[in-house]
């Protein structure tokens, strides 16, 4: 307990003994100061939050003074999310992002905070404290900061792509940037393709969208272009949402092959492809990327920084033709009056742009090589194989033995502490009970291998 937390605990026993009533004066500063041996200005930020919180209330000139007799803090007793709900897209999501710290994590999406560039965000975040004063109190502008799309410009140019400053708009986040994509694109009822298995997250935004989710079985090289075609005469589907590269839950590249025969087919029916690029940075060389070689024509290029700068820093960017980026600037001025937090992009600005963020970058891929073959060589005895072996990333999709459910093996799992991400949560078709998708990067607490091994028994 910090010395401001005792003196609000002081003022508060007080309230509850009866010593001090609604109306009441509580004690002066000074004398507050003096009987409990703690300094003026301790005491005075203690009666600011005892304000804050509507225990007290002060008096210009006259003191502070009991505002209520409940001075007991507020407690919100902790809601029972029960683990036996359906194993749908929510569930794992709720499981990674209300755990426990002591929970162990293989089936979360996101690296372990340790291997995040700390050093750097610190020295982001000091500099933003000399930054001028309209970023620490204005709203963004419509398009977002100007240094951040510069850099993404930038990045864009490096793959061939000659896009302009206005092709680029930053958003709150990457499921924002897919968000807004929706409300502009479809409506209640249309149709929109995504991979079998996808990450969950596509599926739970298009269930609030109120759409018609149609899976394209997925396939080592990318999308089965057979079936994609035929989906599209049968479903005229107005829009088609994938990673191309390190594709999650796979871990699988896109092929020349089939991203020549994707962009055909959306040519010849009209449909528009939202390719969300979060993982590029982890891949040690390019793969093929639809908006490369569409040109951003047909194709929306979507990306965040929470997987290689923080999650906590929210914010995305979307890539597209200049009169697609008009209207998504209106829709976001109307749902969110403009852009990310000036402070979040220039915060991921400072990083990007910092000699300091390819060598992290670098760091990171070297980890994920060992940590892969690490969490390989401990699952092949346990009769999990990996569907393809990813060239980068942090996600390993694995073949359960047959006649295994992963759904039934994560739920015994979870109750000795260890979450997992079964397969079914990213298929839309409900034919994946036989994966698991397991993050490398959080596998090397030996308990998982045991927990996993005896839900797998049974």
């Amino acid at each position: 307990m910090t010395r401001t937390e005792a003196v609000m605990g002081a003022i508060r026993a007080k309230i509850a003994s009866g010593a001090l009533g609604v109306g009441d004066r509580a004690p002066s500063i000074r004398g507050c100061a003096r009987s409990l041996g703690v300094s003026p200005s301790t005491v005075v930020e203690a009666y600011d939050r005892l304000e804050a919180e509507g225990v007290i209330q002060g008096r210009r000139g006259s003191g502070f003074y009991v505002a209520r007799a409940d001075a007991q803090p507020l407690v919100i007793a902790p809601i029972e999310e029960t683990r036996e709900r359906d194993l749908d897209p929510f569930w794992i999501s709720k499981q990674s992002l209300d755990a426990d710290p002591s929970l162990a994590a293989p089936g979360c999406g996101w690296l372990p905070s340790d291997w995040m560039p700390h050093l750097a965000l610190r020295r982001g975040l000091r500099g933003l404290s000399r930054a001028p004063e309209r970023v620490l109190t204005q709203y963004g502008s419509t398009r977002g900061a100007v240094a951040l799309r510069r850099l993404l410009q930038a990045r864009l140019a490096d793959e061939g792509v000659a896009a302009g400053l206005d092709q680029f708009l930053l958003t709150g986040s990457g499921t924002q940037a897919i968000d807004m994509i929706c409300r502009l694109l479809v409506r209640p009822g249309a149709v929109v393709l995504v991979d079998d298995p996808c990450y969950f997250n596509f599926r739970a935004l298009l269930q609030a969208h109120d759409v018609q989710v149609v899976g394209v079985p997925y396939t080592a090289a990318g999308p089965d272009v057979a079936v994609f075609e035929q989906r599209m005469v049968e479903h005229r589907p107005q829009l088609y949402i994938t990673n191309s590269a390190l594709h999650n839950p796979t871990g699988a590249s896109l092929s020349p092959q089939v991203a020549h025969q994707v962009l055909r087919a959306a040519a010849a029916h009209g449909l528009t492809i939202v390719e969300d690029d979060i993982f590029a940075d982890f891949e040690p060389t390019p793969s093929p990327r639809l908006a490369v070689l569409d040109g951003l024509d047909r194709v929306i290029r979507i990306g965040s920084f929470s997987k290689t700068l923080s999650a906590s820093v929210r914010c995305g960017y979307v890539a597209a033709r200049p009169d697609l980026i008009e209207r998504l600037v209106d829709l976001q001025i109307a749902t969110n009056f403009g852009g990310p937090s000036p402070l979040a992009a220039e915060l991921v600005a400072a990083v990007l742009g910092g000699g300091g963020y390819r060598k992290h970058m670098d760091e990171v891929r070297r980890r994920l090589v060992r940590a892969r073959t690490e969490a390989i060589a401990r699952l092949v005895p346990l009769g999990l194989q990996p569907w393809v072996r990813p060239r980068g990333g942090f996600y390993l999709w694995c073949r359960l033995p047959e006649g295994q459910d992963s759904g039934l093996i994560a739920r015994r799992c979870l109750a000795e502490g260890v979450m997992l991400a079964p397969g079914d949560t990213f298929s839309v078709s409900q034919s994946a009970a036989g994966f698991l998708r397991f993050n490398v990067a959080h596998m090397g607490d030996a308990r998982i291998f045991d927990t996993l091994r005896r839900a797998m028994a049974g």
